[in-house]
């Protein structure tokens, strides 16, 4: 479900003006993150740390009120609830794009993730669906980045949250893992990136200790 947002009496309309006329109007920001305890958790619970960490995004992008507006022909909406479409890695090197639904239950997400990672593995090409209430979410274990751009059609007006998450790097017992954040400037500033970012590290944290 969906609310259209009245622009006249929103208090963004005149940011969601400016920012949206622009020809790229998100913007990003690239944090490391401490991942000591939520990977320590997977590999306890014997679960994939990859979903693991995508739950505790969803349930964090589903908490920041910003992170679910969307932009849709010109109109502002608020969705209830955010899910995600992600990449996956096939045995082939390429990858497709998963819609996977977000579950507060942790298992329960992991079941549905399961089943639709192994649909993606099964297809070929990129299929592309029209849902707006979702984030963008890429894992590039490969690479330790500090920066990271992605690849835009600037002729579709995109407002998706795109969170892309790199490799894990381990100094003096504790592993951090770069995060980047790019968002539409006419839905949100920096302080709901912040608030996201915040929230999903302590929701990394806060896991392990509700669990042990």
């Amino acid at each position: 479900m969906k609310t259209k947002i009245d622009l006249e009496t929103w208090s963004r309309k005149h940011h969601f003006a400016f920012f949206n006329a622009f020809d790229e109007p998100l913007f990003g920001a690239t944090v490391n993150i401490d991942v000591t305890v939520a990977y320590q958790t997977a590999k306890q619970r014997g679960i994939s740390f990859f979903l693991y960490y995508l739950h505790c995004i969803l349930t964090a992008a589903n908490q920041v009120k910003e992170f679910k507006y969307r932009v849709e022909d010109g109109d502002v909406y608020l969705y209830d609830v955010v899910n995600t479409s992600t990449t996956i890695s096939r045995p082939d090197t390429t990858f497709g794009f998963s819609y996977i639904d977000h579950q507060p239950d942790l298992d329960q997400f992991i079941i549905g993730a399961q089943a639709e990672i192994k649909r993606v593995k099964s297809t070929v090409g990129l299929e592309l669906r029209p849902v707006y209430n979702v984030l963008h979410v890429s894992a590039i274990p490969w690479v330790n980045f500090t920066a990271l751009t992605h690849a835009r059609n600037f002729a579709f007006k995109d407002s998706m949250p795109k969170i892309s998450l790199g490799k894990i790097t381990e100094l003096n017992g504790k592993k951090t893992m770069p995060v980047s954040v790019t968002v539409h400037h006419g839905l949100m500033d920096g302080r709901h990136v912040g608030e996201f970012i915040d929230t999903f590290q302590e929701l990394l944290n806060r896991q392990y200790q509700v669990r042990r």
